[in-house]
């Protein structure tokens, strides 16, 4: 399952070069993973509700070409591993035809107290899982 969702780039997420600031990515990278969660059925809310979450454990970043304002990007999201506790998911940022961004990010399942905790089979959707080929 490869999720993709769009946005502009706004003129505060820009440095004083013009061009968006490192950090912002890392906004950028965050919402498109929730929107892959929306888009696996995962459901983030009721998953907290239930006492988990999912958190960040390590991001790797490559960045490749700069955006500035005004300017479309598309951010496409996949699962490469799935482990019992925790997987890794590619993201990466793209405005048309260039890649801007590349990120390998790892996750982990985690309990009400932050532990990382085995995904309970209701959690474990086919959409956490790399496709086979």
């Amino acid at each position: 399952m490869k999720s993709e969702c769009s946005l502009i780039v706004r003129t505060y997420e820009c440095d004083s070069y013009g061009h968006v600031n490192n950090a912002n990515y890392l906004n950028y990278l965050e919402f498109a993973r929730y929107e892959l969660l929306k888009d696996i059925g995962f459901d983030y809310p009721r998953a907290v509700k239930a006492g988990y979450g999912v958190y960040v454990a390590r991001i790797e970043i490559d960045y490749k070409k700069p955006a500035v304002t005004d300017e479309k990007l598309t951010i496409k999201t996949w699962p490469i591993k799935k482990g019992a506790v925790s997987g890794i998911l590619i993201q990466e940022i793209w405005r048309g035809e260039d890649l801007l961004v590349e990120a390998k990010v790892t996750w982990a399942f985690v309990d009400s107290r932050g532990i990382p905790a085995k995904i309970p089979p209701e959690w474990d959707v086919p959409g956490l899982h790399p496709e086979k080929n």
